[in-house]
Parts: structure tokens; C-alpha cells; sequence
């Protein structure tokens, strides 16, 4: 009698292939597909714990050449207790099959969460972040909690190890070679994670145990959907509102109007009303999800078309960097000469217009990495009193000192707007934080503001 035919789970190009299946067993599979090429059941490798699932249920015998992520040992070296939210987050998620995301806001102890779920999991572990400077600040995190060496991903380095950190970009561009290595993939700033690229870094991850982390979930495309799908459901959320006072900093938020002087205003008005003219000629309506790619595609047809774009553009830049607001800045930073302060603005232009004007330090995308941690070193010793940025710092910066935000300009993104406040909500002893947003008054950002406020931390 000829002997039975090998099951085999394999790992393939981001891929989970189930081979020497004669008929499917009993039971509902998770939907795959059948490949022709080599006569195998084939699945994303994000339906690896399923596949094996439906397959043990099913007492089918095979051999699991798939996995290829290990079972650690880890203890903490340092030893925190977890505040109450995070052991409720952790117990959550732990029910939830170690699958889903957890909403808590900045300066909650997220990163703590991870280290419980590491600990709790003990697989190989990728920590995915946005940014560089993330990578260096969980790598440190990682380094003193557990006193192993921990393996880096990206920025120049490709050292794999069963605890590593690496950013949405590496982790896409190597997701077929890093897919099978872990067991664990802790989503740190999840909201990033939906975008094409980025998500097929989690398709191609076999990794039955997946953690994701944010402060801002909701996504302006709605995309945030399927991180259902990649991570998990949401299965824990708590407000900035439900943990400042005890656990984030009591805060303020105040709304500074400035006038544009004479010839601001002229100028303003009269480039709205050339946009504004052309926008209701064209019959665009801008409040549509495509009013602006209509915009852009209508204007670039004519020479009114173009005069609108231009005027549409000069209007902005008038709202955005009043003299009005410089000067407001001057008298705040004089205030506040004694706090840690933030200064944000939606352009580099004007961060550095500030950054002159000031002599503030700036940072922006072009500051290089040592360049950034010498000046945030700077702000939490007192070396410098404000730090000036277009966008970087808008998340996953730990600066606990900070405690005064400027915003002198930004976009409607609520997301954009609550990480801003986040930056200063880090708790310590009698901390009271403030969040000063300038407007330039009876002008486009009246609305814009409107829009980015629309969240329950700002009522």
C-alpha cells in the first residue's frame, strides 16, 4: 500500500500554499484559491492561523514548513506596573485572540502596552513605526526593558533578530523576506498602516498575533476599515478626555484671532473673490470629496483658470502667515519665556521665517537625525525655551517637558490636530499643558479651524 501523500503548509512569496490535499476536509476553509502551477490550496499569509486552524480541526496530519518565528524566553529587566487602562487594554486584547487595536491617546503609555504584549506572547516580535527616529526610540525601549540585542530594520541597517523594529517602508520593501520570521507584529502609529504599499507588508506577514496602536484611528479616505482585516478589531479605546487630570496632563485650549493689516486684507479679498468667482463660473462645488481634483483639473484649462489657482494659492499663504500672527508670537514666547514650548505651522517657509525671525531652533524633514536629537535634547534641558516645526513632530516624539503648543497655522485634519495636542499632554507633577491655536480673523482658516476642532477633546 502506497503511503499517504505529505500535507505541507509552505510560505511563498507572501503566500501560505497548502499542498498533498487530495479532496479539502470537512469543514469551512478560509477562502483561498487553487493554483493550477503546483496543485496547491493558496491563501494570503495573513490567513496563516486560520489555514492551520481549519486544517488541525479538520485532523488532517501535515507538516508546517511556514513557520519560521520562535518561542522566547523574555523577562523585563525593568519592571513598571501597568496603570489601569493598560491592563485593561492588555486583558482586551488577550481575549481577542491577541488580535486588534488598541485606541489610547499620546502620552498614555502606549509603548508600555507593547512591552506587556510582548511579554505576554513571547514569539519573535517586529515593532513597525513610521519614522526613523521612531525606530531609535523603540530600539532603546526595547534594549533597557528586556537586555537582549535588538535587531534593526531600515536606515541603513538590516540586522534581523527574534525582537526587531523597523519602519512601514522597510517592512513593505522586505515583506516576502520578513513575512514567516515572526510571530508577533506590534503596528505601532496603525493609522498608517491601511495605504496600498504599507498594507501589503501585513497581507504578506504569517503572524498569528498582531497588535496595532494609535492615537488617531479614523482616516479622512476611511481606510481605516481594513485594518479589521490586517490587525484586528478595535478592541480597546479610551479618550484624552477620559485620562487627563489622573494619568495625562490637565490642559487648556485657547483661540487667538489677529486682524490682517490694511493691505493684508486688500490683498486677500480681492484674491478670494478671483477664486472664489471662477470656483462658482466653473460650477465646482469645493465641499465634494473630488471639489478639489475638479479644481485643479478646470484651472489648468485657461488663463482665468490659472489667475484662480494663483489667487487661490495667494490667499492661502496671506491667511496662513499674517505679520499679525508673527507678531502675537513674539508677545507669546515672551509669556511663556519660562515654559517648554512647541511652535507648529503648516509650511517649512514660514517655520523658518520663525526660525529667523527668533532665533528658534527648527526641524523639519530635511534635519538630520542627530541634528533633531540634539535639539529636542535641548528643549527638555532648558537649553532652548521653543522649538519651531512644519509637520515632523506632529507624532511619535517624546518630549514630557513640553507643555505649551502654538499652533500658528495647520490644515483641517482633525488627526493632524489632536497628535499636535498630544505633544504636550505627557503627565508630571503640577503640569498644566495649554494649546493656543492662532487664527488670522474673517478668513478661510475661521473654517479650517472649524473642521480640525471637530473632535471631543476640543468641546
Amino acid at each position: 500500500m502506497d503511503a499517504p501523500r505529505l500535507v505541507a503548509v509552505d510560505y511563498q512569496d507572501g503566500t501560505i500554499a497548502v499542498r498533498g490535499l487530495d479532496a479539502p476536509p470537512p469543514g469551512q476553509p478560509p477562502a483561498g484559491r487553487f493554483d493550477e502551477r503546483d496543485r496547491s490550496l493558496r491563501w494570503e499569509a495573513v490567513s496563516y492561523a486560520d489555514v492551520i486552524t481549519w486544517l488541525h480541526r479538520a485532523g488532517v496530519a501535515y507538516e508546517d514548513r511556514a513557520r519560521r518565528y520562535e518561542t522566547l524566553s523574555l523577562g523585563r529587566k525593568v519592571h513598571q506596573e501597568p496603570f489601569p487602562h493598560q491592563r485593561e487594554a492588555i486583558e482586551a486584547w488577550t481575549r481577542a485572540r491577541r488580535r486588534g487595536v488598541v485606541v489610547l491617546p499620546t502620552g498614555s503609555g502606549k509603548s508600555h502596552l507593547a512591552v506587556l504584549a510582548v511579554e505576554a506572547t513571547q514569539r519573535s516580535t517586529l515593532v513597525v513605526v513610521p519614522t526613523l527616529d521612531l525606530v531609535s526610540q523603540w530600539y532603546e525601549i526595547l534594549s533597557r526593558t528586556f537586555g537582549v540585542e535588538i535587531g534593526v530594520i531600515g536606515g541603513g541597517y538590516h540586522d534581523v533578530r527574534d525582537v526587531s523594529v523597523t519602519t512601514y517602508d522597510s517592512a513593505w520593501m522586505h515583506a516576502e523576506r520578513l513575512g514567516a520570521r515572526f510571530g508577533l507584529v506590534v503596528y505601532d502609529e496603525c493609522h498608517h498602516l491601511p495605504g496600498d504599499a504599507f498594507a501589503f507588508s501585513a497581507r504578506a506577514a504569517i503572524a498569528p498575533f498582531r497588535l496595532g496602536l494609535t492615537a488617531t484611528l479614523e482616516r479622512a479616505d476611511g481606510r481605516h476599515d481594513i485594518l479589521q482585516a490586517l490587525v484586528g478589531p478595535v478592541v480597546y479605546r479610551r479618550e484624552i478626555t477620559d485620562l487627563s487630570g489622573r494619568y495625562l496632563a490637565e490642559y487648556d485650549v485657547i483661540t487667538l484671532r489677529v486682524e490682517l493689516n490694511e493691505q493684508e486684507r486688500a490683498e486677500y479679498d480681492e484674491a478670494r473673490r478671483t477664486y472664489t468667482d471662477f470656483v462658482r463660473a466653473s460650477g465646482i462645488d469645493m465641499s465634494s470629496p473630488t471639489g478639489w481634483q475638479r479644481f485643479v483639473m478646470e484651472s489648468s484649462r485657461s488663463d482665468d483658470g490659472r489667475r484662480a489657482f494663483l489667487a487661490y494659492r495667494r490667499q492661502k499663504e496671506l491667511a496662513l502667515a499674517a505679520s499679525g500672527k508673527m507678531e502675537l508670537l513674539d508677545r507669546l514666547l515672551h509669556e511663556h519665556r519660562t515654559a517648554r514650548m512647541l511652535v507648529f505651522t503648516q509650511d517649512n517657509a514660514t517655520a523658518y521665517a520663525i526660525s529667523r525671525r527668533f532665533l528658534v531652533p527648527i526641524i523639519t524633514h530635511h534635519t538630520r537625525t542627530k541634528e533633531r536629537a540634539a535639539i529636542l535634547a535641548g528643549l527638555r534641558d532648558g537649553t532652548y525655551g521653543a522649538v519651531v516645526t512644519s509637520k515632523v513632530l506632529n507624532e511619535g516624539v517624546d518630549v514630557p517637558e513640553a507643555n505649551v503648543a502654538v499652533v500658528l497655522s495647520g490644515s483641517g485634519s482633525v488627526r493632524e490636530h489632536v497628535q499636535r495636542l498630544g505633544r504636550i499632554l505627557r503627565r508630571a507633577e503640577g503640569k498644566r499643558a495649554l494649546l493656543i491655536e492662532v487664527l488670522s480673523a474673517s478668513t478661510s482658516e475661521e473654517r479650517v479651524s472649524q473642521r480640525r476642532r471637530d473632535h471631543h477633546a476640543y468641546r
